[in-house]
């Protein structure tokens, strides 16, 4: 029994793990979100959170920082990206790459898969080389190859586009793993073929290598390496006591030279082989963890046990908080923000049931038009074949097509009626962006996100909807699509 006991208290998860434990679940609150296959676009999502989290996650609350930043320097011929480039500047001032060590979901899987019995690749003279590439591929991947695109008006969020692991395992794989969306392996192409061969090398290097992503490729973790001299918490040494010895750097399985540079993600190891004490995890001037609070009086020890208790209690009751909003079931009836945007209704003009569905009645909505008065209703348009393509100024797709729907538009004028309807997660001047450009079409917004739900129940997006003369749906579906295709789905419309 006593070795029993003993087993179980060597093995119980660290502080740090907990807390890993505890940010991930916290990043990705909309639990249900892993059930209904849907990703999670309330208010929350206009929000950065500090670690690595791809967005398009089905749990995830929050926008992932670094693809906030590609998306604002897409955008920043319109927009000056005031936002990202201050929450970054907050996080990096505040926590630096304590973010790494303690706060990111990413980080945590890293440690896991490095826990696996296999051989592993110790730290050397090539690992500190290699650690300079991800300061490259945020160079190259994250500003350059998205500023260059946006001086074309055409945004290209690379890394995310290109290399992201965490976009491929947690976005794409979390979405197309439910049932749900089995419809949507057709938008798969050599793209996604690429992404995945790219996530499968990185997980088997992190099993041999710890945190080789982190290390080599991570350009968060870059930025945040950026304010290791000036971030407020982190790991600390008391120059005082320091002998350098170099125990601290030997033990470290971080490309570092010394504690608390830009390699560091003061995850605290150190402190337990430093023979003088000399190190200590603080917040400015207030120690956290250390030498300091381990050789305490014991009221002062009562003391901050009770603090910490109180802290994690705070930190449940948060967490509770949360997977009880973001996951309270949905009210079957759309209600209307305000007298400008009508709910989506639902009021068939015969026995047709009214759905998403190919064959069922559309619901009829109305909508805003950038630039216009006049709202677009769809019961007006009765008697014209209707499309309705759903897009973003940040989905690349989306952005691609849209030449062809105003193409349609010209053509067809007076038979055929088209609308491009934002999402309603609006990261951009949409205005400003549609201004580089000589649309004819509508373009609308989805202000609640009504509109996308009531015609699929998902927010993947580009989306294109054929109604024909009569309201019966003809095509629904995810996925881009070409001239060709519209012209042929227009004459299945109209035979």
């Amino acid at each position: 029994m006593a070795k029993m006991m003993q087993w179980i208290r060597s093995h119980l998860p660290t502080q740090r793990r907990l807390i890993q434990l505890y940010a991930a679940l916290l990043y990705n609150a909309h639990v249900k979100g892993f059930i209904t296959g849907n990703i999670y676009t309330g208010s929350s999502k206009m929000l950065c959170l500090p670690g690595f989290n791809c967005y398009s996650c089905p749990g995830a609350i929050g926008a992932c920082p670094l693809g906030a930043l590609q998306n604002a320097i897409a955008s920043s011929g319109s927009r000056t990206p005031t936002y990202v480039l201050g929450i970054l500047l907050l996080f990096g001032l505040t926590l630096g790459r304590t973010i790494c060590g303690f706060l990111c979901p990413v980080g945590l899987l890293q440690e896991l898969l490095y826990k696996i019995p296999t051989p592993k690749v110790k730290k050397g003279r090539v690992t500190r080389v290699l650690s300079w590439l991800k300061y490259v591929i945020l160079a190259i991947f994250v500003v350059i190859i998205p500023l260059w695109y946006a001086l074309q008006s055409y945004p290209v969020p690379a890394f995310c586009k290109y290399i992201c692991p965490a976009g491929t395992f947690e976005g794409a794989i979390g979405l197309l793993s439910n049932p749900v969306n089995a419809d949507k392996f057709s938008m798969l192409g050599i793209l996604f073929t690429r992404k995945f061969v790219i996530l499968l090398v990185i997980v088997a290097a992190c099993v041999f290598i710890y945190r080789a992503f982190c290390r080599f490729l991570c350009p968060l973790g870059a930025i945040y390496g950026l304010f290791a001299k000036v971030a407020v918490i982190g790991v600390k040494v008391e120059a005082s006591k320091c002998t350098d010895c170099g125990r601290c750097v030997s033990h470290c399985q971080m490309d570092i030279r010394h504690v608390g540079d830009h390699e560091c993600i003061h995850c605290g190891a150190c402190m337990d082989v430093c023979p003088t004490k000399a190190i200590s995890f603080k917040a400015g001037k207030i120690t956290l963890h250390g030498p300091e609070i381990a050789s305490a009086a014991p009221e002062k020890k009562k003391s901050i046990r009770r603090r910490r208790i109180i802290a994690w209690c705070a930190a449940l009751v948060l967490l509770a908080g949360a997977l009880w909003y973001f996951n309270q079931p949905e009210s079957e009836a759309v209600q209307p923000d305000s007298a400008a945007t009508p709910a989506v209704t639902a009021t068939p003009e015969d026995d047709t049931p009214v759905g998403h569905e190919v064959g069922m009645r559309a619901p009829d909505f109305t909508v805003p038009v950038y630039g216009q008065e006049t709202p677009f209703t769809l019961s007006e348009h009765r008697g014209e074949t209707v499309i309705v393509n759903f897009w973003a100024t940040w989905c690349t797709p989306c952005c691609n097509e849209l030449p062809h729907f105003d193409e349609v538009y010209e053509k067809y004028d007076g038979s055929v009626a088209v609308v491009a309807i934002h999402s309603d997660l609006v990261t951009d001047d949409v205005e400003g962006y549609l201004a580089k450009f000589d649309y004819q079409m509508p373009f609308a917004l989805d202000e609640t996100g009504a509109v996308i739900k009531a015609f699929n129940g998902s927010t993947m997006l580009p989306q294109t909807i054929v109604i024909d003369p009569n309201g019966i749906i003809t095509y629904n579906a995810v996925g881009s699509v070409t001239l060709e295709k519209l012209e042929a789905l227009l004459a299945e419309a109209n035979p």
